[in-house]
């Protein structure tokens, strides 16, 4: 698809379907981020689902499975892998090749190659999240959400929260590996607090303290509260707009085109 073509005078519109398309086929034909947000979530799913210690309730869990309280983690995982390592690397790819500078002289605004991003992002983060609760309902027998909308919000608002994050790191970074520094800077930390490498609950209250006031922390409480039949509390719920609006303000104020 050429410049000319998303660009022409009187089709502004268009071209953002146009723009999304184009960046939906590069998202299929370059799978990284495709592979790691909506595969290694689901081989985990399932590798947590044939341990049979992970299927037995714990009081220290609060009387839920280990994979009961993965679920809530692995979904969080997709949605961080997405916005915090795979989001930021083709924008500030875009702006080193002069490609957000070209469009912002064109009836299209560049801030659509944003939009576009968000919409086909958010799309992968959808079907990962409805893939792995599809899995754990169909093969390992849990039940879908037991509160569907306090289960939509929270999946909104953590979408929400880890993308402002992830468009920070695109403003913030002048080249990719830039980015990449940033994203692992970032991403690792958050993941502990996610408790992918070891559930939250085991560990001592500070942690858990920590946890609640991270993007991923309040994510994985407001989703795993809406999946027990719950609507979220309002604490994670504010945490994750609270993200949204600071790294979503810092994205806009510090984003370069060029």
């Amino acid at each position: 698809m050429s410049l000319h073509t998303l660009t022409r005078p009187g089709a502004p519109r268009a071209a953002f379907g146009k723009i999304v398309l184009n960046e939906a086929r590069l998202a299929w034909r370059q799978p990284a981020g495709i592979v790691a947000g909506i595969g290694i979530s689901l081989l985990l799913l399932i590798i947590f689902g044939e341990i049979h210690v992970f299927r037995q309730h714990d009081a220290r869990l609060g009387e839920l499975s280990a994979f009961q309280v993965y679920i809530p983690i692995l979904i969080s995982f997709s949605i961080g892998i997405l916005a915090l390592a795979y989001l930021p690397g083709p924008l500030v790819s875009y702006r080193e090749q002069g490609i957000l500078r070209r469009l912002s002289t064109t009836p299209v605004p560049a801030s659509w190659v944003l939009a576009a991003q968000l919409v086909v992002q958010a799309c992968l983060m959808m079907i990962a999240t409805g893939i792995l609760i599809a899995v754990s309902v169909a093969f390992f027998g849990e039940s879908a959400p037991g509160n569907p909308a306090g289960f939509v919000l929270a999946l909104m608002l953590s979408i929400a929260a880890l993308f402002a994050v992830g468009l920070a790191i695109a403003a913030a970074a002048r080249t990719p590996g830039a980015a990449r520094g940033l994203m692992a800077a970032a991403f690792y930390p958050l993941m502990f607090f996610s408790g992918i490498y070891f559930p939250m609950q085991l560990l001592p209250g500070v942690f858990q303290g920590i946890s609640h006031l991270t993007p991923l922390g309040a994510a994985v409480q407001a989703v795993q509260d809406s999946m027990l039949g719950e609507f979220p509390p309002a604490a994670p719920l504010l945490v994750l707009v609270a993200y949204a609006l600071v790294f979503g303000y810092l994205a806009k104020r510090f984003f370069r085109w060029e």
